[in-house]
């Protein structure tokens, strides 16, 4: 059973990008505003037995919800770990975050906050086929748990790399290279770290686009950016992050 305690999130939460296979929808239809005018909330860390009705049912309670999905992969129809719900009002959907943030449903403690559309990404080779959750964990070691985010010229902090990273699970250390424009985020699991660059890779945090792929891992024999990933880009061999996830592999 779920019980509402009170749970504050830190001021000014970071928005969370919703994947362009999100689901989410902004149509409008008759006599009802457009979706886009409503107030989208983040659900990350879901269990993989987790249903959109189970979504639903727990986040009702709150309002009344305009749309609810679980994000699953298109091939595998698995759950992606996250979801989204929709609220018509923003009171609503600001209690929902509140009440709702740390609280159980099913077998996992879900994290909640709000979220923005992804922008539209430039049609090129590199970005037309959206990330897959199994194809990015395979892209290396069962250990790696460390996740690259560069991109970032202005404005590049570890508050705003916690605030952004934060919802897709638990993090164990945090490396910025301001002058570099990047950082890099350990996580405790890898699937964790997998959910984060499938969700926030090519998204703009703060005006800027990023791009997110593995980080380097001592010993890890595929330390390299994945080309499938991230194309014309490379990553600095001076940084290695040497400790790999507390629980490697899936699940």
């Amino acid at each position: 059973m779920l019980t509402m305690s009170t749970l504050m999130l830190p001021a000014g939460p970071h928005p969370v990008h919703i994947p362009k296979d999100s689901g989410v929808k902004y149509m409008a239809s008759n006599g009802v505003s457009p979706k886009s005018e409503h107030f989208h909330i983040f659900v990350g860390d879901l269990s993989p037995e987790i249903e959109t009705q189970n979504l639903r049912e727990a986040f009702t309670p709150f309002g009344e919800i305009s749309d609810c999905r679980v994000v699953r992969d298109p091939q595998t129809l698995k759950s992606k770990g996250y979801g989204f719900v929709s609220f018509v009002k923003k009171q609503e959907a600001e209690s929902a975050i509140t009440g709702m943030n740390g609280q159980w449903l099913g077998s996992r403690s879900i994290r909640t906050n709000w979220a923005t559309r992804k922008p539209p990404a430039p049609k090129t080779e590199a970005n037309t086929k959206p990330l897959t959750f199994d194809e990015v964990y395979n892209q290396s070691s069962p250990t790696n748990c460390t996740v690259y985010c560069g991109g970032l010229a202005a404005g590049l902090s570890e508050e705003l790399m916690t605030k952004t990273f934060a919802p897709f699970g638990n993090i164990q250390e945090i490396r910025v290279f301001k002058d570099k424009g990047y950082a890099f985020i350990r996580f405790a699991t890898k699937e964790s770290a997998t959910h984060a660059i499938v969700a926030v890779h090519n998204t703009d945090i703060g005006g800027q686009p990023v791009k997110c792929s593995w980080g380097k891992e001592s010993g890890d024999p595929n330390n390299a950016p994945p080309t499938t990933q991230v194309r014309n880009h490379s990553v600095s061999n001076a940084f290695y992050f040497l400790h790999g996830c507390h629980n490697s592999g899936k699940p």
